[in-house]
């Protein structure tokens, strides 16, 4: 896998995070609590996130991502 696939895949899983944030929102406002669409759907972001968190993980591991210090 190359550095540049990698980091579209995690610009995705990102966007996927955004979209299932959106989307319980959207659930709550029209819902009013009256199904588990919300409560779903922030489950998927949480357990997307993770999958995030592994894959910044994972990158930086194999040297795909280099972190920087911001003020150095």
């Amino acid at each position: 896998m190359t550095p540049t696939l990698f980091k579209i895949i995690l610009v995705a899983v990102f966007l996927v995070v955004l979209w299932n944030l959106g989307q319980a929102l959207y659930f709550m406002m029209t819902d009013k609590g009256q199904s588990g669409r919300t409560a779903w759907a922030l489950t998927r972001r949480i357990g997307l996130s993770l999958l995030l968190i592994a894959l910044v993980l994972i990158g930086i591991w194999a040297g795909w991502l280099h972190p920087h210090d911001v003020g150095g």
